[in-house]
């Protein structure tokens, strides 16, 4: 478990960047491999889903992360708290999966508008819910965003509502419902997702490179198509070295046969 003291470090850090409050952030901190320039018909894709707490490899030739104890390493990357029980494997800076996140209790806080305002609104009331509460800090801190693509299909602070969330460790710790100072603890249900993993800052404007890359990918295949809107997961604080940040960009998604499933009447 994290001390209390570099939990605060940690988090702030991460949330800092995670909002893209902070103005050293450049468009030149990329992942270490390109995966936009893989061909996305060179490697298979899965027809269905995988089993929630799995993972499916469609591009990229990083190594598997390894966990040990309760970090995870690919490389020379690093998450130094532990995920939420179940979870799937973080996917290595230029990777592209797909994987099945299973149910999973949060601590959530929504707003409008810049989410480098979301600081006050959103970070301080969750570190105090699970301080108060006696949760310990666990990795990733998830961004949610719904209705936020522009017309370009990139997203903006114009318009929508982002949604932050710290994650409990298991479903059992605590009741769901409101809580105090705004935040909602809720059973967010199982997901899948087509997911990149990044390195560098973090941020609106990293967010969007990840989702081209994704939208660019999903273009090429027949296999899955797009099921909901796009999320962000963070895994890394300021004192790990921003070409060393580690992220997730994802999309939910679903085979393209449940939907001519569904049309046709078909229950499987």
């Amino acid at each position: 478990m994290l001390s209390p003291h570099r939990t605060v470090r940690r988090v702030v850090g991460m949330t800092l960047f995670l909002l893209g409050g902070c103005g050293g952030i450049r468009a030149h901190h990329i992942f270490n491999q390109t995966v936009s320039e893989l061909d996305a018909g060179e490697e298979p894709w899965p027809m269905r889903a995988p089993q929630a707490g799995t993972t499916v490899r469609v591009l990229g030739e990083a190594e598997v992360p390894v966990l040990e104890g309760e970090n995870w390493f690919a490389g020379d990357f690093e998450i130094e708290a532990p995920l939420p029980e179940g979870y799937p494997p973080p996917t290595p800076p230029g990777c592209i999966e797909i994987k099945t996140y299973p149910v999973v209790r949060r601590a959530e806080i929504s707003g409008e508008g810049p989410t480098s305002l979301g600081m006050g609104r959103g970070f301080w009331p969750l570190f105090n819910h699970i301080k108060d509460r006696d949760i310990a800090m666990t990795s990733p801190v998830e961004m949610d965003y719904r209705g936020m693509t522009d017309d370009a299909g990139h997203l903006t602070d114009q318009r929508g509502e982002w949604t932050m969330s710290f994650l409990y460790r298991r479903t059992e710790q605590g009741p769901t419902g409101q809580a105090e100072r705004g935040v909602r603890v809720v059973d967010q249900p199982q997901i899948t997702v087509i997911s990149i993993g990044l390195n560098g800052g973090y941020g609106m404007n990293r967010v969007n490179q990840g989702l081209d890359t994704l939208r660019d990918t999903l273009a090429k295949q027949d296999r899955w198509v797009v099921a909901g809107e796009p999320r962000a997961l963070n895994y890394n604080g300021p004192s790990v070295p921003m070409r060393y940040r580690w992220s997730e960009v994802q999309i939910p998604v679903k085979p393209a046969n449940a939907i001519a499933s569904s049309s046709t009447g078909s229950t499987r």
